[in-house]
């Protein structure tokens, strides 16, 4: 037998001389279970592989040996067993793990008292089978994304803190990316199969909205990100038409006996004189019934949506963006969708979480009292006065901070401009991911010294990079049919075959790959011992470190030819888990580590007094550098009786800011029939009227991270909660 003089270090902490022999039986275990037959050649080479990578050494790690016989399995003619041993050693592994972190999360989330993986996602009810089912498997994911896919140099800067790589209970585990503009027009004109059923071109608003809702479900199951249905009363505009040369045909069937032939030599449609004039009861009737049918159509969309379940057990994370349409049948889809939102939920008319509704505003369009969409205008403010959507979009600025005009493909991730075939291309676009430093962690590094700071920031900027290549690596080679909704149906407005694979829809800017950050305001604060907003020089300094950032993502885009760009990180969590696990490394900081989270990106920090004009003018500056990702809002009192101030607001942030949200009070007690604001505690909320707290006979709305959730149904972890009570009006 092959002898050599290394000693193997064993789990036990056992050492026990190198034995060649315990390779190849272990090999040809492998093989047995393969059912494929034992290959004694293959094992002997293996173990020779491995003994020349290790002869020399005087010890190694057991781990050490069974990564080199992976190793030479992969490369060997029997991969399936290189499958089959790293399967059965993880297997050991786990059986090994009874006192470990996994198992302590496994616990914790059977037993309904982990808070950290239940409270996550404020969106996921984490009391339900699915959703735990979907959490269960994002632990096993994780940890085997870390122990075995994800670069050490990465895992170890996101275990302590230094960064988040974000979404490890899907990706890297699955070749899944984060949100997307669904090119839905493509596929309703087109057709598409779903399951088994070809699906054909919709011939009403009632089927198209059906098949929507349809398509909304599938592309959610297949990626963890939000997605977007850019310009909805564009994309669906066609449908409307057909609903009313439908229900006019029906008018001249009954009213006028009128023959089929006849019928369908009249040119029917919306705005033609002549069948109006000639015809005005059924023009009318077909007016109505239409208007009718668009109207229940969107409703049964917003429940449809509201009702649904994707595969990873939330509501799927979706975004109607809208309002540039001047047609009637735009016109009249703008209308449903806002109708419909402040008309509410249930018999209660609860406020709906989703869809967001995004309202794009344009001069000439819908912005002043003489343009054509003015009247849609004034209905977006009373819903948002009532429901908090629909957020607003400045067209302009849109264009001049991302380069053209297109809604974010979730709560706030936008693409930059991409030409192909010499139009502009957003529909069929998507994000690969993120990963967000944590700025207030490199200050306190820093030890307040600027000169520092930028030294440590280039030292985790080199890993975030290594760390986004790693993303993007994951979905090369990628081949079409492991999503078929996405890649052959057309949802991202190609139609690939079932080998092809996706590398080209990666790279050109045709998608994003995001670096994010968090925490500006903290930074600021610690490096020069001010708050950012009372001296101009720190705002500055604020804007020099976004640029910054953005300037890198700039340079990593030239280089590789990816969408790199800078990312205003959404930070629910993870506002609380940085700021947690900054305060056990570097004790409890004073207006830094010691609030329980970490200020939103750029934005200013939550409980800093000042208007709302001195907000939007504050942020403004901060989107032309992170154009990947950004909004601004701010927070009211009750607006239901002040609809003007919120157009002024409106109106302002028009000319300052590309997107912009507006908080204002929603909560409802059914118990007392309280209407205004839920009281914020460290519990959760309570109704200040009466003190129900009961999440069956209340409804609380709060903003988090872009998107609205319903914490009295789902609560926030406690770095959000804590935000939360910490929030302050800009009246």
């Amino acid at each position: 037998m092959e002898m050599i003089h290394t000693q193997v270090t064993k789990r036990d902490g056992a050492v026990v001389d190198f034995n060649k022999q315990k390779i190849i039986d272990a090999i040809c275990k492998a093989m047995v279970r393969t059912n494929k037959g034992i290959d004694k050649e293959v094992a002997e080479k293996v173990a020779k592989k491995v003994i020349h990578k290790i002869e020399g050494l005087t010890k190694v790690d057991i781990e050490q040996i069974q990564d080199e016989v992976v190793s030479a399995l992969m490369v060997s003619k029997r991969k399936d067993v290189a499958v089959e041993y790293i399967g059965h050693r993880e297997v050991r592994s786990l059986k090994r793990r009874e006192r470990s972190s996994l198992d302590k999360k496994v616990h914790g989330l059977l037993e309904l008292t982990n808070e950290e993986v239940m409270s996550e996602n404020s969106n996921k009810d984490s009391q339900t089978i699915p959703t735990q089912r979907d959490l269960l498997a994002g632990i096993m994911a994780k940890d085997y994304a870390q122990a075995y896919m994800i670069p050490k140099r990465v895992v170890d800067a996101h275990t302590s803190g230094d960064l988040h790589f974000h979404d490890q209970d899907y990706s890297p585990y699955f070749p899944m990316y984060n949100c997307m503009l669904i090119d839905l027009k493509g596929m309703l004109e087109n057709g598409f199969k779903l399951g088994n059923a070809q699906i054909e071109t919709p011939k009403s608003i009632t089927t198209a909205t059906a098949v929507t809702a349809q398509i909304i479900a599938q592309v959610a199951s297949h990626i963890y990100g939000g997605n977007t249905i850019n310009e909805i009363d564009k994309t669906l505009a066609p449908y409307v038409s057909a609903s009313f040369v439908k229900h006019f045909k029906t008018g001249m069937r009954w009213i006028f006996n009128a023959e089929d032939t006849f019928i369908d030599s009249l040119d029917i449609r919306v705005g033609n004189l002549e069948i109006a004039s000639r015809f005005p009861k059924c023009y009318e009737y077909a007016i109505e019934l239409t208007q009718k049918e668009t109207l229940d159509a969107f409703q049964s969309l917003e429940y449809e949506i509201n009702t649904l379940v994707s595969a990873n057990g939330q509501t799927p994370f979706s975004t109607f963006g809208f309002g540039r349409g001047t047609s009637w049948e735009e016109r009249q889809i703008q209308i449903s969708i806002l109708k419909n939102r402040i008309r509410g939920l249930g018999k209660e008319g609860r406020s709906p979480v989703f869809p967001k509704l995004i309202f794009a505003l344009e001069e000439g369009v819908n912005l002043k009292p003489k343009d054509p969409n003015y009247d849609i205008k004034q209905l977006a403010v009373k819903c948002t006065t009532l429901r908090m959507y629909p957020d607003i979009l400045s067209v302009p600025k849109v264009k001049e901070v991302t380069g053209s005009f297109k809604f974010p493909m979730s709560c706030r991730s936008f693409v930059g401009r991409y030409i192909e075939d010499n139009k502009e291309l957003h529909d069929g676009r998507f994000n690969m991911g993120v990963v967000t430093l944590n700025l207030p962690r490199i200050a306190i590094q820093s030890n307040g010294s600027e000169k520092e700071f930028y030294n440590i920031l280039n030292e985790k900027l080199n890993i975030c990079k290594e760390a986004l290549m790693f993303r993007i690596n994951r979905l090369k080679g990628v081949k079409a049919k492991v999503a078929p909704i996405l890649y052959m149906e057309g949802a991202i407005g190609v139609r690939l075959q079932a080998e092809d694979t996706i590398d080209h829809l990666l790279e050109n800017d045709r998608s994003s790959i995001s670096l994010g950050y968090i925490g500006v305001h903290e930074t600021v604060l610690f490096l020069f011992g001010k708050h950012i907003f009372d001296d101009s020089t720190l705002r500055q300094k604020g804007l020099e470190i976004v640029k910054y950032l953005s300037d890198k993502a700039a340079e990593w885009k030239n280089e590789t030819g990816y969408g790199f760009s800078l990312y205003s990180t959404p930070a629910e969590s993870l506002c609380y888990r940085f700021c947690t696990l900054d305060e056990k490394s570097y004790g409890a900081i004073n207006g830094i580590t010691d609030k329980g989270y970490y200020t939103n990106s750029f934005h200013l920090d939550v409980n800093k007094k000042v208007t709302p004009f001195e907000k939007i003018e504050f942020e403004k500056d901060y989107p032309q550098y992170a154009n990947g990702g950004f909004i601004s809002y701010c927070e009211f009192d009750s607006l239901v009786k002040n609809p003007e101030a919120l157009e002024a607001v409106w109106d302002f942030a028009y000319e300052r800011v590309p997107y912009f949200g507006t908080n204002t009070p929603v909560d409802k007690c059914y118990a007392c029939g309280y209407e205004g604001e839920f009281k914020a505690t460290n519990q959760g909320f309570e109704c200040p009227n009466c003190s129900n707290n009961d999440p069956k006979t209340s409804s609380v709305i709060r903003r988090c991270c872009g998107y609205l959730s319903e914490p009295s149904q789902r609560p926030f972890n406690k770095g959000k909660q804590k935000e939360v009570i910490a929030r302050v009006k800009h009246n």
